[in-house]
């Protein structure tokens, strides 16, 4: 008999689902302290919360039996990932539970931001009748830009394409057969704020999201363009946004989520073209019931079966496993990165070929970090060997494996190539002393490098002054070089230079490097 341990309040449907499982025995118990949770969870194989629960090392130190945590819901704040990692617990979430709900808002912020719904309420109650001043606009036909192109978004396209909408989306991480499957057009960031007349945030808050729509974007869009986020506060920057809309740039908003919750000193308040809810999206009793009943479901099957479905952390490996793959594991996950760093497209294809040593271990956990390290930059939530392949396999990448005995005058050698729509990238690495990581060769070029800190690679023309025009900008930043290597120019004369560098390049750097005339792309990667 499996005990489940139930410390936040969870939808009776949830609770009647587990009741009904003939070897599971539940016990609900709220509102426990730390020290409470300490002295009872060691009689439990399972643990479902939502966010009051708060899963210390403490707790999970104490957890003698503990096999998975479950919680309801997507984010795991509330959960210390790593040691419940160390201890062999698996901690899983309900990350698409409620995404219909999220969708729907960001539907009924669009039609009630079309007909002044929240205006024309309270004129009516202060007996006014403004028929002419509140004229509305159709939806139908109107152009819905749907920046974020995971679950959420692709629900808000199916719904605007049945509202009669022309749905654009962009996402750079998102297959271009998946937009198509969903009935939406993939457009690049400029074209998708400059026809939208509805734009529409559903991509996590990332450092690479962070103030996405800032006054740049906004000054693209149209001047009757109206801008929704149901999403992440910190996508948008509020100040320019209020710049916006106080200057008539943009028609109108409707925010969900904030900089800051709630927004009790915003200058946004003191508007009247934008419309606040109190972070609603997962708000309805359907989202709750299905948060429940999925991670008891969820919680059960792996109970059951092992099949961990949403895990968020890493499941144990045998230690004879762990100790042959583990040094190439790491170093494909640091292919992986450098990887995604080079690159502005999805990547369709992820081929990952291993060879000496390295095809001695099994190949799976390997390219599984390599796909980790390609695709944990993308999302807000965590991203590890247990999660990878469903990840994947919505953001339509394809992997393909290869081994051979053969390592070209490595003991071992791990190639990842990504392919995109308008070519492919390939990263070929290895390891010193069977632990130390190496970046060997970027595509043609043969150039060994430490991958670690910040990395700084540039394409550029092969003639004297350009490595020096570099590092006179770095130097000039303050900005100290620990390494840097050159690659032979190719047939193009050009050449890749990689310089590791003390700090990381700001903004204003970075782009000083590309505007060297002589510099045809410059990349910074931070490992």
């Amino acid at each position: 008999m499996k005990k489940i341990l139930i410390s936040d309040k969870l939808a009776e449907d949830g609770i009647n689902f587990l009741n009904e499982q003939d070897d599971i025995h539940i016990h609900i118990q709220t509102g426990l302290s730390e020290d409470e949770l300490c002295e009872i969870i060691a009689d439990y194989d399972a643990l479902l919360i939502r966010s009051d629960t708060q899963v210390t090392e403490r707790v999970l130190c104490a957890a003698k039996r503990l096999k998975v945590v479950g919680r309801a819901g997507i984010g795991v704040d509330n959960v210390d990932l790593d040691v419940a990692m160390e201890q062999g617990v698996i901690v899983m979430n309900t990350p698409d539970a409620n995404a219909t709900t999220t969708a729907e808002l960001a539907i009924a912020h669009i039609l009630s931001m079309s007909r002044n719904l929240p205006v024309a309420n309270q004129s009516v109650r202060e007996g006014k009748w403004e028929r002419s001043k509140l004229m509305g606009a159709e939806i139908n036909h109107k152009t819905l830009a749907v920046l974020g192109f995971g679950t959420i978004g692709r629900i808000v396209a199916s719904r605007g394409k049945g509202l009669g909408m022309r749905v654009i989306a962009y996402d750079p991480f998102v297959a271009p057969d998946i937009f198509e499957n969903h009935g939406a057009e993939m457009v690049d960031l400029d074209t998708l704020l400059k026809q939208a007349d509805y734009l529409t945030l559903h991509c996590p808050l990332l450092e690479k999201t962070r103030n996405i729509i800032g006054r740049e974007q906004l000054a693209l869009m149209k001047k009757s363009a109206r801008l929704i986020n149901c999403a992440r506060g910190g996508l948008v920057d509020e100040a320019a946004l209020y710049q916006a809309l106080k200057d008539g740039r943009i028609a109108g908003a409707a925010l969900d989520v904030y900089e800051n919750e709630p927004p009790t000193d915003s200058p946004l308040l003191a508007l009247n073209n934008i419309v606040f809810t109190p972070h609603l999206g997962a708000s309805t009793k359907e989202a709750q019931v299905a948060v429940s009943v999925e991670i008891a479901r969820q919680v059960v099957k792996y109970l059951q079966t092992g099949e961990a479905v949403n895990a968020l952390n890493m499941p144990r490996l045998s230690a004879d496993e762990l100790r042959l793959a583990q040094p190439f594991m790491n170093l494909a996950h640091i292919l992986g990165k450098v990887l995604f760093g080079l690159l502005d497209q999805p990547v369709l294809k992820l081929e990952v070929a291993v060879f000496g040593k390295a095809a001695q271990a099994k190949i799976r956990p390997i390219s599984t970090e390599a796909m980790v390290g390609l695709l944990e930059g993308q999302f807000s939530t965590p991203v590890n060997r247990v999660n990878v392949d469903s990840i994947a396999k919505r953001q339509g990448l394809v992997l393909i494996e290869s081994q051979s005995d053969a390592s070209e005058g490595y003991q071992s050698l791990i190639k990842i190539t990504g392919h995109c729509a308008q070519g492919s990238t390939s990263l070929v690495g290895t390891l010193l002393g069977d632990h130390h990581p190496r970046l060997v060769a970027v595509n043609h070029f043969e150039i060994e490098v430490v991958p670690q800190g910040t990395l700084l690679i540039t394409r550029h023309e092969d003639r004297p002054g350009v490595i020096a025009s570099i590092c006179a900008i770095l130097g000039a930043a303050d900005i100290n070089i620990t390494r840097m290597q050159v690659g032979i120019a190719d047939e193009n004369q050009l050449s890749m230079m990689v310089i590791s560098v003390s700090d990381p390049l700001d903004d204003d750097v970075l782009e000083g490097v590309c505007e060297l005339s002589a510099v045809h792309s410059a990349r910074q990667i931070v490992l």
